[in-house]
């Protein structure tokens, strides 16, 4: 199973509040590992134009505000940019899938400042990231459910309703589900 590219949606009860009502797309899964961002945990405290600020990036009448999210519990100081598949940084990008890309360098921060990049992204500070065989274990034990990521969802500015957007595109009520899980 290589789930690079797609999304978890984390059920109720999963018992680490980090990741309660989190959607997380997995940028890269492997027999190592895998990691991932979530896509809809804005930083209440923390927007692009401290960060140009912080990193000496000059703002400009053309610089694109991009919103900042906490990608998970791993290096939380460590930027990351997830954005549509229309931006290549000479090597330090990442393909995640035909529709998504991710980079890690502080060029991207400049081209979206000065109103270039991809057309679509957003900035997480910090990642999720699992151990060899840690997610699928995960998901075994109903932690999380996975489907096909959709860049209209990942990229929505309306990140309050990006979970049960999530659900509701796999054909599940959200108040259907249990914190429980049972084996039959």
């Amino acid at each position: 199973m290589n789930l690079t590219g797609k999304m978890l949606i984390a059920m109720p009860g999963m018992g680490d509040p980090r990741f309660e009502h989190s959607v997380v797309l997995v940028c890269a899964h492997s027999d190592d590992g895998a990691m991932g961002l979530i896509v809809n945990k804005p930083t209440p405290d923390l927007t692009f134009r401290d960060l140009q600020e912080q990193l000496g990036i000059p703002q400009t009448e053309a610089s694109r505000q991009i919103r900042v999210h906490f990608g998970g519990p791993v290096e939380v100081s460590r930027g990351f940019v997830l954005h549509s598949a229309d931006y290549d940084g000479e090597g330090s990008t990442l393909k995640v899938s035909e529709q998504f890309g991710m980079t890690a360098t502080i060029d991207i921060l400049r081209a979206i400042a000065a109103g270039a990049g991809p057309r679509q992204s957003l900035l997480a500070l910090g990642y999720s990231g699992w151990g060899p065989g840690q997610l699928e274990n995960e998901i075994m034990m109903n932690g999380w459910l996975t489907c096909d990521a959709d860049p209209q969802l990942v990229f929505s500015s309306d990140d309050g309703t990006k979970w049960e957007s999530a659900l509701r595109a796999i054909g599940i009520d959200p108040i259907g589900l249990s914190a429980t899980a049972g084996r039959a």
